[in-house]
C-alpha cells in the first residue's frame, strides 16, 4: 500500500479502534489475573491509583478514543517508518515501549523515572509492565497490518464490532455504579 493513501482521518479511526480493543483485550485479563482491585488498595498504590470501583475506571475504555487520536497525530508524520514496509510494526512497537513506557518524561510506574522518583515498590511497578508491553505489541501488529491491508473488510468489521461492544460495556459499567 502506498503511504500516500494513509490519510490522517483513516489512521485516526483505525488507531482509535485498535487502541480501544487492545487496551480492553489486555486490560481485562490483567485486571482479573493480577487482582488489581486488591493491589490498587495496598499502601504505595492506594494514594496513586484510583480504586477499581471508581466510575472513571469503568470509563477508561472511552478515554482510549483520545489516546487513539494522539497516537494518530504522532504516527502520521512517521507513516513512512511504520506503514508499508517490512517489520514496520516492530519499529512502532519499539518506539512505543522505549518512549511511551520506559522513558516517559514523568515518573510513571514501570518507567525509569518512576523507579527513581516514586516510593512505589519496584515489584509493584514491574507487575503491570508485561501487560503494557504486550498491549503495545498487539496494538502495533494490528494497526500496521490494518493500515497496510486497507482492503481487509473482515478486520474492519471485527474491529468495529469489538470497539462498539467495548464502548457499550464501558457505558454500562458507568451507569451501573
Amino acid at each position: 500500500m502506498s503511504n500516500m493513501r494513509v490519510t490522517f482521518a483513516r489512521l485516526s479511526i483505525k488507531a482509535i479502534a485498535v487502541q480501544t480493543v487492545t487496551y480492553f483485550a489486555m486490560g481485562l485479563p490483567a485486571f482479573l489475573l493480577l487482582d488489581y482491585a486488591n493491589r490498587f488498595a495496598q499502601p504505595g498504590l492506594s494514594g496513586f491509583m484510583r480504586q477499581t470501583t471508581d466510575p472513571l475506571v469503568a470509563a477508561g475504555p472511552l478515554f482510549q478514543i483520545v489516546r487513539g487520536i494522539l497516537f494518530a497525530m504522532a504516527f502520521y508524520p512517521l507513516r513512512d517508518a511504520f506503514f508499508g514496509r517490512k517489520n514496520g510494526w516492530a519499529f512502532m512497537w519499539l518506539t512505543l515501549v522505549i518512549i511511551g513506557v520506559l522513558s516517559t518524561f514523568g515518573p510513571a510506574p514501570g518507567s525509569v523515572e518512576g523507579m527513581i522518583y516514586t516510593t512505589i515498590p519496584i515489584g509493584a511497578q514491574l507487575i503491570g509492565l508485561p501487560e503494557v508491553v504486550l498491549q503495545a505489541l498487539l496494538f502495533s501488529v494490528i494497526l500496521c497490518y490494518w493500515v497496510d491491508h486497507d482492503e481487509n473488510k473482515r478486520l474492519a468489521w471485527v474491529m468495529g464490532i469489538a470497539f462498539g461492544l467495548i464502548v457499550i460495556f464501558s457505558l454500562l459499567g458507568i451507569f451501573a455504579r
